[in-house]
């Protein structure tokens, strides 16, 4: 039996991920800073664009590290996976020190852009890996001489 040629399904689900999620950050960042315009001015700009930037870091850095370890050992994957999370909240605690004060983006707008980013990525995860393709049984064993241990084993 001739191995796969291409991705594995479990590659190219995260990879479908990827697309999706750069497609909706996108969308997310153009809709949140016009939106931002529109209510808070030059600051609401701001806070859209600094808002949809947040999101796309935490949420393509983890997509892209799924796409990237996805036909790694589950334990490298987890590891990959926490330690990249670890290091941005350690980002995120150190972007909101330094804005804290800041007054030159509307945190309102902020705010908001980020909530709808996290949970639209969030949603759109779940529905894009919903939808994936993934065999249950790993094909690229080779089968066994029959060990008696089939569904005709008494």
């Amino acid at each position: 039996m001739s191995q796969p040629s291409g991705p594995s399904p479990v590659r190219a689900a995260f990879a479908g991920v990827l697309r999706a999620l750069t497609i909706f950050v996108a969308a997310v960042t153009v809709l949140g800073a016009g939106i931002g315009l529109l209510v808070g001015g030059t600051p609401g700009l701001w806070g859209g664009l600094m808002g949809a930037a947040v999101a796309a870091f935490f949420s393509l850095t983890t997509a892209l590290i799924m796409v990237r370890t996805a036909d790694r050992p589950m334990h490298v994957m987890n590891a990959w996976v926490v330690g990249a999370w670890l290091a941005k909240m350690l980002v995120l605690l150190v972007v909101l020190a330094v804005l804290k004060d800041a007054t030159y983006f509307h945190k309102g707008v902020f705010f908001a852009v980020l909530v709808v980013a996290i949970l639209g990525s969030t949603a759109l995860e779940m529905v894009q890996l919903q939808r994936a393709r993934i065999p249950v049984v790993d094909l690229t064993q080779s089968p066994r001489a029959d060990d008696g241990a089939g569904p005709d084993a008494t």
